[in-house]
């Protein structure tokens, strides 16, 4: 692919059709706005599932790369979020299962590992240096316990309560059904009110910060790969 500027302004509200024809046409811009879009989605996505921030982070740039050569194909009947989200599960699982060689990536039945350390006081959301180190030690422990959810939960956690997605559009990402987003939903808040008790709400708008280095890297990394390299000699 070969990427181009186009002096066509880009609206900051375009819509997912117009964008993904822009970036169907190697738009430099509206490929940066894409990811600028749905980087931490992404990102909290392949992180739920292979619980490591480098590993999640190169999961990304594939899934960004496979998503870009194939978003001719996207037609709009989905959110493109739903969309690329599938597309980071699909490259995520494929990391994960080549590492586990063939150990069954998700699944609801089983052993449920216990959560500990409970929180007995809420964090108080007001801004001074004790009140923040109190969320952030509330926000680590929220992390860490997400983490030792199964598989099947983890991710069906993240994408509903720390993405706010539907029903619907998860059950569509993941390719399961929309009963069982709900049944794993239900039992994964059960283990996790366990352990953060009134925590919960408050640590939980701030779990898997995405911050800006990040998302730049991430940014950056599939522009560079995106370009066509000279040829050597």
């Amino acid at each position: 692919m070969t990427l181009h500027a186009t002096l066509e302004p880009l609206p900051r509200d375009i819509g997912d059709a117009a964008l993904a024809r822009r970036v169907a046409d190697a738009d430099e811009a509206a490929i940066r706005l894409l990811m600028r879009r749905h980087n931490q989605t992404l990102y909290r996505t392949a992180r739920s599932i292979l619980r490591d921030d480098a590993e999640a982070e190169d999961c990304v740039q594939d899934a960004y790369l496979r998503a870009i050569a194939a978003i001719g194909e996207f037609r709009g009947e989905a959110r493109l979020a739903t969309w690329l989200t599938r597309i980071v599960v699909n490259e995520a699982l494929a990391r994960l299962r080549r590492s586990r060689r063939g150990a069954e990536v998700i699944r609801l039945e089983g052993d449920l590992p216990g959560v500990e350390a409970a929180l007995d006081e809420a964090v108080s959301p007001q801004s001074n240096p004790e009140a923040e180190a109190m969320q952030s030690q509330a926000r680590r422990i929220l992390e860490s316990r997400i983490d030792e959810l199964p598989d099947a939960f983890r991710t069906v956690f993240v994408l509903r309560a720390v993405e706010e997605m539907s029903v619907e559009e998860t059950a569509a990402a993941l390719g399961i059904p929309e009963a069982t987003v709900r049944t794993r939903f239900f039992r994964a808040r059960g283990l996790l009110r366990e352990s953060v008790a009134r925590s919960f709400d408050v640590a939980l708008g701030h779990t898997f910060g995405f911050d800006g280095a990040r998302c730049d890297r991430i940014v950056e990394n599939v522009i560079a790969r995106l370009r066509p390299h000279p040829p050597a000699g």
